[in-house]
């Protein structure tokens, strides 16, 4: 009964978890943002802003290896998210995969030809 009358108490913490989450992000919090994250994830593991989100935190400290199974997972849902596919395909270039990183600019080029962002990192690649 509880769908008829309003949310389910555990889509509720959840909403308040991710709203808590961006708000960490926006406060600069990183690690805390990173545990909650985590949290978030451990319970569902298909909410793909926040699998975004942990894995822009790893992409901006540098660890893009541990980055990549995170935007693969959010890129699973949303196949068609150019952030997370600039993100995976610039993580790419820093592993040393330019193949791979080529491969994402490609699909970022099919969603958005005019995207800035892939033009720039082909010109590096090549």
């Amino acid at each position: 009964m509880v769908g008829l009358f309003g949310k389910n108490p555990k889509e509720k913490n959840t909403l308040q978890k991710r709203k808590d989450l961006r708000k960490l992000v926006k406060q600069k919090q990183y690690d805390d943002a990173l545990k909650l994250g985590l949290e978030i994830l451990q319970k569902a593991q298909y909410e793909q802003n926040v699998l975004f989100i942990v894995g822009g935190i790893h992409y901006m400290r540098n660890q893009y290896q541990t980055a990549m199974p995170y935007f693969e997972k959010a890129l699973d849902i949303g196949a068609y998210d150019v952030e997370v596919l600039t993100l995976k395909a610039n993580s790419h270039y820093f592993l040393g995969e330019p193949k791979k990183a080529l491969a994402c600019c490609e699909k970022i080029k099919e969603i958005d030809p005019k995207n800035k962002a892939v033009a720039e990192l082909i010109s590096k690649i090549k």
